[in-house]
């Protein structure tokens, strides 16, 4: 805990709708010892009394307060106040240094707060106090570290209720924060690898050992979001290699999965030239709902029921082939080098001999589609192993070593 100076959190808050809630938490905040910063986004009127008015977040949009709300429309004011307040938020956290953000809000708000966080560093404590929170929270998330606290009744007012959701939101985001300290860049070359459970083998495997070289690794779930995380890490920060060895999110996206990542996935590190590795993992199958959605959306398929939320639904060649053909789309114009590697006994535990859903004919065919549509490109690696064994893995940990320039130990 920082004991020479109060840890500055950013409180977002509307006044203009929300003033005695804000009040609240800013005396809240500044009993458990931390130095509030007001920035108050509001559109209809201006209360008075924030760090931040509303007639400068309008300001540092290139507009009067007057002109935003000449505008008319809610959508239309809160395109403004959202971009003053993200440019006002930055500037503050880079002169500053912040140690947390607090905010509270309905559907406006926190779509506000969530743009402006998502901005913000990993790792900077980020708590919003939000009507949304027990709904449908990814667009107000994204793929940062984001804290969304569920204010149970509308925000309207002070009650038995609120009074207690709204101090232990502020509570946990002090706690945060004056327990903030940001991270100090490990001076590792960092490895991005992606996993299910599934495979969890391998990416053990090779995260272990290359810990054990003096690597730093970042490992991904990739059930939608995961693979967005990895996207946006392989965007932003100094990656020395990325081992993308889970592929389901691409072969929900080609076949009405419920774990898509959109149509970006995997175009970021090979965008941006980094070097990267592609295997197969967890391609055997898409990723559906409960077994009755699954054999309706899927009919005459092969199923392996995972939970009652989730059936594994087996794909076949002509599955794999869209697979095979969108990975030499996406790698087509690659900027750095890219490697593949194909386990041909199996890509993942359902796709193998202890599984359910195991095929051993697939993985060969899957290696020729590959092979026919990246036409030489990039080399494609057959490994006469599954890919929980740990001869694939090794593989993989022998490609970072060659992409990377580092030597590294024999492992057995």
């Amino acid at each position: 805990m920082n004991t020479e100076k109060r840890p500055k959190v950013l409180l977002l808050v509307t006044q203009d709708t929300k003033e005695e809630e804000g009040r609240f938490l800013r005396h809240t905040l500044e009993d458990a010892g931390c130095e509030v910063i007001h920035l108050d986004p509001s559109v209809r009127r201006t209360v008075g009394g924030a760090e931040i008015s509303p007639e400068q977040v309008a300001g540092a949009a290139g507009k009067t307060i007057e002109e935003v709300r000449a505008l008319g429309h809610e959508g239309k004011c809160q395109a403004v106040m959202i971009e003053g307040t993200l440019k006002l938020a930055l500037e503050l956290h880079a002169k500053e240094g912040l140690s947390g953000v607090l905010a509270i809000g309905g559907s406006m708000g926190t779509s506000l707060a969530g743009i402006v966080m998502q901005q913000l560093p990993y790792g900077l404590p980020k708590l919003i106090i939000s009507t949304m929170a027990s709904g449908f929270t990814p667009p107000f998330i994204g793929v940062k570290d984001i804290t969304m606290h569920n204010a149970v009744c509308d925000i309207a007012g002070l009650n038995s209720i609120t009074t207690e959701v709204y101090r232990n939101g502020a509570l946990a985001l002090a706690g945060m924060a004056h327990g903030y300290s940001p991270a100090v860049a490990m001076g590792k070359p960092l490895v991005l690898v992606s996993t299910l459970g599934t495979t969890e083998a391998c990416a053990r495997r090779v995260r272990k050992t290359l810990e054990s070289e003096g690597y730093e690794v970042m490992v991904f779930h990739t059930t939608g979001t995961g693979g967005k995380t990895l996207d946006a890490i392989a965007a932003e920060r100094d990656v020395a290699c990325v081992v993308d060895m889970s592929l389901v999110e691409i072969v929900d996206l080609l076949n009405g999965g419920i774990c898509s990542a959109g149509p970006d996935r995997g175009k970021a590190a090979v965008q941006r030239g980094l070097p990267v590795i592609f295997a197969p993992g967890n391609c055997d199958f898409i990723i559906a709902g409960p077994i009755e959605d699954a054999s309706a959306r899927y009919p005459g398929k092969r199923y392996h029921v995972h939970n009652p939320a989730l059936t594994a639904v087996r794909t076949e060649e002509a599955e794999l082939a869209g697979v095979a053909q969108h990975m030499a789309g996406l790698t087509a114009e690659a900027k750095g080098p890219v490697r593949f590697f194909v386990p041909l006994h199996g890509f993942s535990n359902h796709d193998s001999p202890a599984g359910h859903i195991h095929d051993p004919s697939l993985p060969p065919v899957f290696a020729r589609h590959l092979e026919a549509a990246v036409a030489g490109r990039h080399p494609i690696t057959r490994i006469d192993a599954h890919i929980n064994d740990a001869a694939f893995a090794d593989a993989l940990v022998a490609c970072v070593h060659e992409l990377t320039g580092r030597a590294g130990a024999q492992h057995g």
